[in-house]
């Protein structure tokens, strides 16, 4: 297959920008078709692409080769489902569905059906993970912490659901929680989860939480997560047997507000493109989307209920902020 691969985009909310520029810029892809339920969305988009109020429609009559799902986190089963059943490769955004449960049936379904399956967890395509990641490869490693730390209303961008437990999964342990974890997961391989403590508001939503981790070769880890702090702070710090320390902040040399979303979203269109051509029947995203799932599922089991949140350290100059 020479031609641009015709891609399909479900969902035009706060996040489908990054997607609609990654796909503009690569030459593998061409943007065919999208989709929102909302009229306005689907009006103010410009370009040619064929519009679309269902997704089912559009599977039908664009007949992409592939398909970016950016809906909210609980209508990500129906969507995929739809999309998988039809042999569309998806991408879909983290979390790959509602609960662990879901994404198994996912997960189950592209295995069966022989489709590509990736979920975006666009912090591992990050240049200073990814090149922390190097500079960890074939060292031993004690311990793993990873801030994954904002004003979720700063972020919501329209997007009232994040609010919504129901909707959301939860809150920041449902929503940041598999982009930070995978992180974990990129550096350490597979994880236990071995305590979490989570604070929530008057409205169930869980606003700060702290995971504990082990890996199987021993080594340590916790992910801090916030949704109310005043600011914004993503980093990753890598302990060494040796002593050494290794840092990366995820947002240095982005000035803009999620600025470095850009480059990681280009990332991960092109290797979702290279498992479409190779129709590969799952991409390293789809298992991690599901052991995420269900390390997001063990943190909300053992969180003691009402549990205060140590507050986190204001960065320091070693941290590149």
């Amino acid at each position: 297959m020479n031609r641009p691969l015709r891609l399909g985009v479900i969902g035009l909310g706060a996040i489908s920008p990054y997607y609609l520029a990654a796909a503009a810029r690569l030459p593998g892809w061409e943007l065919t078709a999208v989709c929102d339920t909302r009229a306005g969305a689907l009006e103010r988009l410009p370009g040619p692409a064929a519009r679309f109020r269902d997704h089912r429609t559009l599977l039908a009559e664009a007949r992409p080769d592939a398909l970016v799902v950016a809906v909210p986190n609980d209508v990500h089963l129906p969507v995929c489902r739809d999309a998988l059943s039809a042999g569309v490769p998806v991408c879909v955004e983290k979390p790959l569905a509602l609960t662990a449960v879901e994404g198994r049936v996912l997960v189950d379904l592209a295995r069966h059906r022989e489709v590509p399956l990736m979920t975006a967890f666009h912090r591992r395509y990050n240049t200073a993970v990814r090149d922390l990641a190097r500079r960890a490869a074939g060292r031993e490693v004690r311990a793993v912490r990873v801030r994954y730390l904002e004003r979720i209303e700063d972020h919501l961008g329209g997007e009232d659901w994040y609010l919504d437990p129901g909707r959301c999964g939860g809150g920041c342990l449902a929503d940041n929680g598999p982009n930070a974890l995978d992180v974990v997961r990129l550096l350490l391989g597979d994880l236990t989860v071995t305590g979490c403590a989570v604070e929530r508001d008057g409205h169930g939503v869980d606003r700060r939480a702290l995971i504990r981790l082990r890996a199987r070769t021993g080594a340590t880890a916790s992910v801090e997560l916030d949704w109310s702090y005043p600011g914004e702070l993503k980093d990753v710090e890598v302990e060494l047997a040796d002593g050494a320390v290794l840092r990366a902040d995820m947002l240095a040399g982005h000035t803009a507000f999620k600025g470095s979303l850009w480059h990681e979203y280009e990332a991960i269109l092109g290797e979702f493109a290279g498992l479409v051509r190779a129709r590969r029947p799952a991409g390293p995203g789809a298992h991690g989307g599901l052991p995420a799932l269900e390390l997001v599922a063990a943190a909300y089991d053992c969180a003691l209920p009402a549990a205060q949140v140590p507050t986190t350290q204001a960065p320091t100059a070693e941290a590149g902020r």
